[in-house]
């Protein structure tokens, strides 16, 4: 096989200059968003030097996206989605504006900065579920998992860059100018978006409020191949996801080297930069559902073998592969999800997978530090890595369409 053909497809920017625009737009926004993530951080501990508060930063922009998201979704069923995503754009971009203000000025409370991050996150909540249809809509269906790897690769680079960014610009230039730089990333975003032609559902619209919800809720209930996917990434993150775990297991393994700490989560990042980047090959293949399986299984094992290493250069070499299994799964599970998803009930069904990759890091990072507490860090990782292998087989034995899912026409409700 040649390096060119392994390399991530970049087909999509050479075909549709409207994607190549969004994905620029995006990117930068991406940027200067996880700017703003470090930025909130930095600034809450350093009014309340408490833990609590800063974990409250995670429920604020979490916790919208968990109450609002299939709200949302229903809602980007049935308008034009480009028009409710640069109404979200506009919504996030006013509130880093305030950020900056409040920055500069440096006279409000906590709450009020966590309020204006929880109303950010609730306009992100609203525009998610549109720009989930953005990829299959422009882009032919053969072409759909290479434009959504090209999205995982700017991702993946921007979660290396911001951060670091974020902690050079925060001691030269303040909290405020890193939020006004954010503020300006929404810009690009809302440019990219702009010369998106109107995008209305296509099909029967989604009915309103709570019944277009329970309509969604259905549709994933009865699509086996669709459901297998989501309930491939709750086990892998809700059983086995290892963030809250890296201090303890830095300190038990690693003789709590903060130069080590510092590295675990890089590590991840890396394998995922990596992974996406040489992702041509399993995109051009075709079969989404076996990607994704194989993958998720990868990142158990991967932290199996990570919780049992003494090691430290091995176990960051664990976590690299551990982080191209995760990016290789969500790049195959959005590609099955919005290639089997009928158009009429994307935004819904885009919503649902958001929110699984919200809450279930989040009950991980749980699930792992209790376990710890009453064991170790070393028995909570091999476990949950042990448990999720066994899920995803699990889930492999039980859903033949998952183990044979090719690229198909979206299947009916």
């Amino acid at each position: 096989m040649s390096l060119a053909r392994s390399l991530v497809d970049v087909t999509p920017l050479r075909t549709s200059p409207v994607f190549r625009r969004l994905l620029i737009g995006r990117t930068v926004s991406l940027l200067g968003g996880f700017m703003t993530m470090v930025t909130v951080m930095y600034q809450v501990w350093g009014m309340t030097r408490s833990t609590a508060w800063t974990g409250a930063v995670g429920l604020a922009q979490a916790l919208p996206l968990v109450v609002f998201g299939l709200f949302a979704g229903a809602r980007a069923d049935r308008a034009d989605r480009r028009r409710i995503y640069l109404t979200a754009t506009v919504g996030q971009a006013a509130c880093s504006l305030l950020l900056a203000v409040q920055g500069y000025t440096g006279h409000v409370p906590v709450v009020a900065v966590l309020a204006l991050v929880a109303v950010q996150a609730a306009f992100g909540a609203l525009g998610a579920p549109a720009a989930g249809v953005f990829v299959p809509r422009l882009l032919p269906r053969d072409q759909v998992a290479a434009g959504l790897a090209l999205n995982q690769v700017a991702g993946k680079s921007m979660m290396l860059l911001g951060p670091a960014l974020a902690g050079v610009l925060l001691g030269r230039l303040g909290v405020g100018t890193c939020y006004l730089l954010d503020a300006l990333s929404f810009g690009l975003a809302f440019y990219g978006a702009f010369g998106l032609p109107p995008l209305p559902p296509e099909g029967e619209p989604s009915r309103a409020g709570l019944h277009g919800v329970l309509d969604g809720l259905r549709f994933l209930a009865g699509h086996r191949a669709v459901r297998g996917a989501l309930v491939t990434d709750l086990a892998a993150t809700v059983l086995s996801f290892p963030v809250s775990l890296f201090p303890l297991v830095n300190a038990e393994r690693f003789g709590d080297d903060p130069r080590t700490l510092g590295l675990f989560l890089s590590a991840l990042a890396v394998g995922g930069v990596g992974a996406t980047a040489l992702s041509g090959a399993l995109t051009r293949l075709g079969r989404p559902g076996p990607v994704m399986l194989c993958a998720a299984g990868t990142w158990g094992v991967s932290l199996v073998l990570f919780g049992l290493s003494t090691n430290p250069w091995a176990g960051l070499g664990l976590l690299v592969v551990a982080g191209a299994g995760d990016a290789t799964s969500v790049v195959a599970r959005s590609t099955l999800v919005q290639t089997r998803t009928p158009d009429a009930l994307l935004g819904r069904v885009t919503a649902a997978e958001q929110i699984v990759g919200q809450a279930g890091p989040s009950l991980g990072n749980v699930r792992g530090g209790l376990l710890a507490g009453w064991t170790s860090g070393t028995f909570s990782l091999v476990t949950g890595g042990l448990l999720c292998v066994l899920a995803v087989a699990a889930v492999a034995a039980t859903t033949p369409e998952l183990r044979d899912a090719a690229r198909a026409l979206p299947e009916g409700a």
